[in-house]
């Protein structure tokens, strides 16, 4: 098996919750094995993220280069593909950006792809056994993986529990090697999402409802809830697509991406694009009256109950106190 290398997403400094997960995963494909983070990206920020991962992972492949001053998959796939090693384990979080730049990547280096993981169970003899979901998580399907060419892997991001274990490594400079990162496509500007009444992005408290509320008359007691707990309403997509709220109040890769230090999520059954709106490893209590949904799989608390009965008891007991 090759060198295990972990993608590090960034922004203004700060690295994605993931850089914390991904190391954890890579330490589960190849135990005791040294796993090197790769920062792409310009300037002090770029340094800046490349000095923390350093205290994380046993190494730091740096890549400056004002092309990845913005995470555009087609000129990091170009560098990536520059600097790692033929036989190399890559681990991406399975988001939009990892979507689109670990299909390609696996490609370009003729190697192995398997997306959206949300288990390891070991290598046997080059072979690496996973475990992905189908059917917007209904069914887990154990799948095995030829990783003795090198393998791309998008793991999903919260499924793995952070560890802040110390390494201590190196940064090394490899933006030498990285060599023409011209693309195609480039960016253009960042252009942010309207300000609803509230900003759920600041809420410490959220009541997440989904589509198990089943009418729009229902979302009433949603928000008697989250008055009684002090908290905010926000809700996965299929409500918004509804029009039974605001786009700002999702949750999701589509929506709002949320640091709470509670999540209460009603009726949602836990697509990854759902989960990968949370961040922060937050205290997560499910409601969900099927007891398949793949939301218990992350949540602290699970509870197997129908929201419409669930959510005014809940209520009338908090008023109470």
């Amino acid at each position: 098996m090759g060198e295990v290398f972990a993608y590090i997403k960034h922004a203004q400094g700060v690295a994605d919750d993931s850089a914390l997960e991904l190391i954890v995963a890579a330490k589960k494909i190849a135990p005791g094995a040294s796993v090197t983070a790769v920062v792409t990206g310009s300037g002090a920020e770029l340094d800046k993220v490349c000095n923390e991962m350093a205290a994380i992972y046993n190494a730091v492949w740096k890549i400056d280069n004002a092309a990845l001053a913005y995470p555009n998959a087609e000129v990091v796939r170009k560098a990536l593909v520059n600097i790692l090693p033929a036989d190399s384990i890559v681990l991406l979080a399975h988001d939009t950006f990892g979507m689109d730049l670990g299909p390609g990547l696996s490609i370009k280096m003729d190697s192995a792809f398997a997306a959206d993981i949300v288990g390891i169970e070991g290598v046997d003899g080059g072979k690496l056994k996973i475990v992905r979901q189908e059917f917007s998580g209904q069914v887990s399907t154990h799948v095995t993986c030829d990783i003795s060419g090198g393998a791309v892997l998008n793991i999903r991001p919260g499924v793995f529990q952070a560890d802040d274990t110390k390494f201590g490594g190196a940064v090394v400079d490899k933006s030498g090697d990285a060599g023409d990162l011209s693309a195609k496509r480039k960016f253009i500007e960042v252009v942010e999402a309207e300000a609803g009444d509230v900003d759920i992005t600041k809420s410490e408290v959220l009541v997440s409802v989904g589509r198990g509320i089943e009418d729009q008359e229902n979302i009433e007691m949603v928000f008697d809830l989250a008055k009684a707990m002090g908290a905010d309403v926000s809700c996965s997509r299929p409500i918004v697509d509804a029009k039974w709220l605001e786009k700002s109040r999702q949750v999701g890769t589509s929506g709002q991406t949320v640091k709470p230090k509670v999540y209460m999520a009603m009726g949602i059954s836990g697509s990854f694009q759902h989960l990968g709106g949370i961040k922060g490893n937050p205290f997560i209590v499910a409601v969900n009256k099927n007891p398949k949904a793949p939301i218990f799989q992350v949540a602290d608390i699970g509870i197997e109950a129908n929201i419409l009965e669930f959510i005014p008891e809940l209520t009338e007991a908090i008023e109470g106190l």
